[in-house]
């Protein structure tokens, strides 16, 4: 062997090594500082679901007090989840060049303190601006939470560890609906908006103090063309595309359900009280099971036998939801729930997976197109539910499931071409 080639063998050896202990500092179950950044994350997403959704189990009663139809009174929701979906690309760019726990603690401390103001709305269409700016400031969290989580943890862990991210929206969703519910039935919507306020800054400080400081961020630039090249080439993928859309069929569905439940189940026959209806949402516990175990599901059926297996449940519980039967109903709730928070799950740690540079702006757009699904759920929900009853909006989420397994078998098509066109490639 020549001297030249073996100093190029050295060099090689050398970068192998190097790339190896970059990797296995990186953490894992188990290991130094993972249980602190998996609770860290948790709480974010508590805070974030708590905040962004914390007007949707009150909308009979925003409704009552401003005298307006539930189709104006979504407002309240689609605005905050509109603002998160617009500003999402723009804060995931901030991420990239001023670290991900920075802009995850600045979209924090705007939000809470936004939300210690909505209560004070004197109006419907003063709420519906703070919300908006609420959510907008909530963008800088979930991109940044997931482009954070995909370079500080390892490959194989990063699904887990995005489930149990997942599982902390899912506990933050039914929290702030649950308390929100009980809290109002006593002393007025304003009263449970504001305990979600406070809340949520308990939430905010102690993410800052447990959130392990990144050792793998790489800061990126600010110039709106590397940007906007960053983008098209994630918009170029066919895999990416395909999630983008899932994720924002999966909310479409998810948004328009929790958005009407409220009124469905306050009317007759059910005429539940405020703190019944509130307590609903403890379905939500059955996302954070369903999400925590994407992992494992993945494993076994693989992504896209995992995204049918969502689908399927998803459009069961629609189906089962149209029954007369309050206990069916709820069973309808939890099929629905479990579905939307596995193909969630599924879906968003496969973009994390998929990009190999500007993972932040990968995860932005995913986010945005999911929170894009969770505006028009909610407003389409909403009106679904006005001109046809619970039927309607049953009959929009399971059009809308469809079109998520419609995009799954075209995936799995896809890859079949990929996968017979390989071998002649290669010959």
């Amino acid at each position: 062997m020549s001297p030249a080639s073996t100093g190029a063998s050295t060099s090689v050896d050398a970068v192998s090594s190097v790339r190896s202990s970059e990797a296995d500092s990186r953490l894992a179950p188990g290991g130094p500082g993972y249980r602190r950044m998996s609770f860290a994350l948790f709480l974010a997403g508590v805070a974030t679901f708590a905040l962004l959704y914390s007007t949707q189990a009150l909308l009979p009663l925003i409704s009552g007090e401003f005298g307006v139809a539930a189709s104006e009174a979504s407002w309240t929701v689609a605005a905050a989840t509109g603002g998160l979906a617009l500003f999402v690309l723009p804060m995931s760019a901030l991420s990239e060049r001023f670290g991900r726990r920075t802009v995850m603690t600045a979209s924090l401390a705007v939000a809470v303190g936004v939300g210690l103001l909505v209560p004070f709305a004197p109006s419907i269409g003063a709420l519906v601006v703070l919300r908006a700016v609420q959510g907008a400031a909530l963008a800088g969290l979930p991109a940044s939470a997931t482009a954070y989580l995909a370079e500080e943890v390892r490959p194989k862990a990063l699904v887990t560890a995005i489930g149990l991210f997942v599982a902390g929206n899912s506990v933050g969703g039914m929290s702030g609906r649950v308390i929100t519910g009980w809290v109002a039935q006593e002393w007025g919507w304003r009263v449970a908006v504001g305990v979600i306020g406070v809340i949520a800054v308990a939430c905010a400080v102690a993410f800052r103090l447990l959130l392990p400081a990144p050792r793998h961020f790489k800061p990126g630039s600010l110039r709106p063309r590397v940007l906007l090249d960053t983008v098209r080439g994630h918009l170029s993928d066919p895999l990416l595309r395909r999630l983008y859309a899932i994720g924002a069929l999966f909310m479409t569905v998810f948004g328009g359900v929790y958005t009407v439940i409220g009124y469905r189940l306050t009317e007759a026959p059910f005429s539940l009280p405020q703190g019944i209806v509130g307590s609903i949402f403890l379905v939500y516990l059955v996302g954070t099971v369903s999400a925590s175990t994407a992992g494992r599901l993945v494993g076994r059926l693989g992504r896209r036998g995992a995204l049918y297996l969502a689908g399927g449940t998803t459009a069961a519980g629609l189906l089962l939801s149209l029954a007369g039967s309050l206990p069916l109903v709820l069973l309808g709730l939890v099929l629905i729930t479990a579905g939307f928070f596995a193909g969630h799950a599924v879906a968003s740690s496969a973009v994390s997976r998929t990009a190999t540079h500007g993972r932040a702006q990968a995860s932005a757009l995913y986010q945005s197109a999911y929170y894009i699904g969770s505006s028009a759920g909610s407003t389409v929900g909403a009106m679904a539910f006005r001109s046809g009853g619970w039927a309607g909006t049953v009959t929009v989420g399971i059009f809308v499931v469809l079109g998520v397994v419609t995009i799954t078998v075209f995936g799995s098509r896809a890859a079949r071409v990929a996968a017979r066109q390989a071998p002649a490639t290669a010959h």
